[in-house]
């Protein structure tokens, strides 16, 4: 067993050092890779003798990333890293895909089918959920796969690797908007599995994980540029896809969410069916009472694409339950696709996730792969002035 992980590692680690060399090989033929460039000077203002030459930004590839975070674990096996390397080329087909919208009859629009919510699936929804699952169910380095798409776990077909990883995803997180060229995005969680050491298929219970054991959670947005968030639990890091090299190259490093925000995000047209509490703190941000300034709404209809621009910018997402609905009495988002992670991102990048109860999201332990939650998720003094609106 022990040769069989040190070939694992020397393997992740050649494909790893190919993959950088190449997208170090093409930077430099595209003319922005760390090569020495010839000194320019120039006098400034005082008549002195400056060096004007324009300073050039470190390139940092995901895969570099990733290879050097690994290399800080003692006995890491470098199964994560490849993972990861199985997600990212999905992420990238994908990508391309949504950069084709209304050039092909076979990515706009709905199709005849529906998911396990009873909700109608889009055309780019199906593609999506296809290209994820094709790539990342024969990797290796899973033991059981569930997609939001799906009403059941996804096993590992016969003959292929079983890992010691789970993963659960929402392939295409706002996909009705495609249509109107709006971002969307994929939101993605990894577990480690309950016994790390077994060779036996992943089961749903495996899945079934409380939100702040997660390894890594992230999102990829796919808007004026396609773009990759996640944690690993040492904070958050930003990569944004360069098409020329075909690179996640980091470009946020280090993301912090400001502390406040003039932001909120909600969909107001469900007001009427919210809480007391919910309508009160909404009265509360928005008054102008005392010459105070309301908070700004800004509500996109994704939730990648509003809790993209909060983490950046600051401000709160809220989306509480209807207490008039008999459809999701509990809330509408999944606490395992699309809550969990997103919780684990906006912690880690000093922020807060809880639900309309005032309870902490990654304390959660889901019932059932399609579990229903509220959501209050933001900076984290925004959210600290809703909680003083909840019951004790």
């Amino acid at each position: 067993m022990e040769g069989e992980g040190l070939k694992c590692i020397g393997s992740v680690m050649e494909f790893l050092r190919f993959s950088i060399g190449a997208s170090t090989r093409i930077q430099k033929e595209k003319g922005f890779a760390p090569y020495p460039q010839p000194q320019k000077w120039s006098k400034n203002n005082l008549g002195e003798t400056v060096n004007a030459t324009p300073k050039q930004k470190k390139l940092i590839s995901l895969s570099q990333f990733i290879l050097e975070e690994q290399l800080k674990i003692p006995h890491a096996s470098g199964e994560f890293t490849a993972l990861l390397s199985h997600l990212v080329y999905a992420a990238k087909i994908v990508g391309r895909e949504v950069r084709k919208a209304g050039l092909l009859d076979d990515i706009l629009g709905a199709t005849e089918d529906t998911n396990v919510q009873g909700e109608t699936q889009m055309k780019l929804d199906q593609y999506a959920d296809n290209a994820f699952n094709q790539s990342l169910k024969i990797c290796g380095h899973l033991c059981v796969l569930a997609s939001e798409e799906h009403e059941a776990i996804i096993p590992i077909p016969n003959g292929y690797t079983i890992g010691k990883y789970t993963m659960a995803i929402d392939p295409l997180d706002g996909s009705s908007n495609i249509d109107t060229n709006v971002s969307i995005g994929t939101i993605f969680s990894i577990h480690q599995r309950l016994e790390p050491n077994s060779k036996e298929p992943g089961t749903e219970k495996d899945l079934l994980q409380k939100g702040h054991l997660q390894r890594c959670a992230g999102y990829i947005i796919y808007g004026s540029s396609t773009m990759l968030v996640l944690s690993t639990g040492k904070g958050v890091s930003g990569f944004t896809l360069d098409p020329s090299v075909g690179e996640f190259l980091l470009s946020h490093p280090d993301m912090k969410m400001p502390e406040s925000g003039d932001i909120y995000s909600a969909n107001e047209g469900n007001a009427s069916y919210w809480s007391p509490e919910v309508q009160a703190y909404l009265q509360k941000i928005k008054s102008i009472e005392g010459g105070k300034k309301p908070k700004t709404a800004r509500y996109i209809g994704s939730l990648v694409a509003d809790f993209h621009r909060n983490l950046l910018k600051g401000g709160i997402f809220l989306y509480p339950n209807d207490t008039k609905s008999s459809k999701y009495p509990n809330g509408k988002l999944r606490l395992l696709y699309e809550a969990a992670p997103m919780a684990y991102i906006a912690e880690q990048a000093g922020g807060m996730a809880v639900t309309v109860k005032g309870e902490r999201i990654l304390d959660l332990t889901p019932k059932e792969l399609h579990e229903r939650t509220t959501l209050i998720i933001g900076s984290k003094k925004e959210v600290e002035e809703f909680l003083t609106f909840v019951p004790k």
